[in-house]
């Protein structure tokens, strides 16, 4: 499955391949880390908060549109929604075009959540980042988007709708 042998290696004799898979071991082991000791989803797991950015972005939508959306089953979707709505995070409504499909809205928690999550979160980042050039930043950010597309493209159900994705 690797291709041109050659193509990994840089001109200073760096195997880049086995650089990129031991730091995306790293970086896996460092967001777990994140994850337990930092409390950086709050009350939201990484599931939950993915689903209320997309219902964010988006506006209510059917569990087949946040699906799509989300590059899911929509079946995946659906459990997610129910454990959203058991916490009082999000509503499920009759499509007034169609009673038999449901849209599924943030509620006023749900949208208080999410922004203090985010809030956590982007301070959290800040920490971690402080000191670093802008365009460091944003190549980083151009970078990890396009290894989640490649990510995305070969495991996820679809691949997600760009719009989902924060700009």
């Amino acid at each position: 499955m690797t291709r041109d042998r050659d193509q990994w290696w840089t001109d200073d004799g760096v195997d880049a391949l086995d650089v990129i898979e031991v730091q995306t071991a790293v970086i896996a082991r460092n967001l777990e880390l994140l994850r337990r000791r930092g409390d950086i989803y709050g009350e939201l797991d990484k599931a939950s908060y993915l689903l209320m950015r997309t219902l964010d972005a988006i506006g209510p939508a059917d569990i087949a549109t946040l699906a799509a959306k989300l590059g899911l089953d929509p079946s995946t979707v659906g459990r997610q929604v129910t454990a959203l709505r058991a916490h009082g995070l999000v509503e499920r409504t009759a499509d007034a075009q169609d009673r038999r499909r449901g849209i599924v809205s943030a509620t006023a928690e749900g949208r208080e959540l999410l922004a203090h999550t985010r809030v956590q979160r982007r301070e959290r980042t800040a920490e971690l980042l402080h000191g670093w050039h802008q365009d460091e930043l944003h190549a980083l950010g151009a970078m990890l988007t396009k290894y989640n597309r490649a990510v995305a493209r070969d495991y996820l159900l679809s691949a997600p709708d760009e719009t989902a994705e924060p700009g």
